[in-house]
């Protein structure tokens, strides 16, 4: 329902065949966002860092294929794009280094390849696990994660505003992004990444969020 909200508000689009959904988790309530692309027929591209999770959500039927190569994951999305199929294609990654390779996409080649965006990671959580910074591997960050929580920290608050530049430049040329209640919008404004919308109170953000604005 949300995804399919999103874009009758903000695509004016009943049918969504042929609308590219970028977004990232598949662990616990995330892991619903490969199913739920399917069923509102859009393509969905869904990053995970821990394999396992993205595992078993291929196991379990919710997702439809997998890939660790991002080459491979732009002509997947491509082509199931162009040949309006409902995918879902789960990326065994980081989800910044996936929207900064769309940003490469729309500078290289001048076609903006998505038209939805969210992020499920646990932001709620964000310096503990719940989300990985794009600078280090999985195993990388949990082993600084343990080693030294404060650099892990700092990391984190970088990839954050990294993640926001590139959604930003995104939706710039018309992506519609939206907040899905995980903290991602209020953690990324910790961090100090360009989040805040213009002539508003630091309280309000540039992206909705999925209860007050989609669902509501």
């Amino acid at each position: 329902l949300t995804v399919l909200n999103a874009g009758r508000r903000y695509l004016k689009a009943e049918d969504l065949s042929g609308k590219v959904f970028v977004t990232s988790g598949l662990g616990g309530m995330s892991g619903a966002q490969a199913k739920a692309a399917v069923i509102a027929g859009c393509v969905g591209v869904i990053a995970e860092v821990d394999e396992a999770a993205l595992l078993k959500r291929h196991k379990q039927g919710w997702l439809m294929e997998v890939s660790n190569n991002l080459d491979h994951c732009i002509a997947r999305l491509r082509e199931a794009r162009k040949n309006k199929i409902a995918l879902s294609l789960g990326y065994h990654g980081n989800v910044v280094d996936l929207w900064e390779r769309l940003v490469h996409e729309l500078d290289t080649t001048g076609e903006l390849l998505v038209d939805l965006g969210s992020d499920q990671t646990s932001c709620h959580n964000p310096f503990n696990g719940g989300y990985y910074p794009v600078q280090l591997g999985f195993e990388e960050g949990k082993q600084l994660l343990s080693s030294s929580p404060g650099k892990f920290r700092t990391l984190v608050q970088e990839s954050l505003k990294r993640h926001v530049a590139a959604i930003n430049k995104l939706a710039d040329k018309g992506m519609f992004f939206w907040d899905y209640g995980n903290a991602f919008l209020l953690e990324a404004q910790r961090a100090g990444a360009d989040v805040a919308k213009k002539g508003a109170n630091k309280t309000e953000f540039r992206y909705p969020s999925y209860v007050q604005h989609i669902m509501g």
